[in-house]
């Protein structure tokens, strides 16, 4: 997230300093694309530690590796994969 962070900083720096019409930069892609992209990662970075907040909460709580929609034990493996996970694979399939 650090790094995300400065990569978007710089971005918007760089842009502030120069008057270019980047839209339509034949070299590549826009600085507003470049910004869009770096700012969306750093936002699924943010969403993803406040997930693993909860899971650690979840630890503490001896609530964690417990399916929250049928209360079931969510396999080793998915949490292996997804430790952040709150449902089971069968729980997580279904739809809403």
């Amino acid at each position: 997230m650090a790094a995300l962070s400065r990569d978007f900083e710089a971005i918007v720096e760089a842009n502030a300093l120069v008057a270019v019409d980047d839209e339509h930069d034949p070299e590549g892609s826009s600085t507003a694309f470049e910004r869009a992209h770096v700012a969306s990662l750093l936002a699924q970075a943010r969403e993803h530690l406040a997930e693993l907040d909860l899971a650690v909460e979840r630890l503490a709580s001896g609530a964690y590796g417990r399916c929250e929609v049928c209360g079931e034990p969510i396999p080793a493996a998915r949490l292996e994969v997804r430790p952040a996970a709150t449902t089971c694979v069968g729980c997580a399939g279904r739809t809403p």
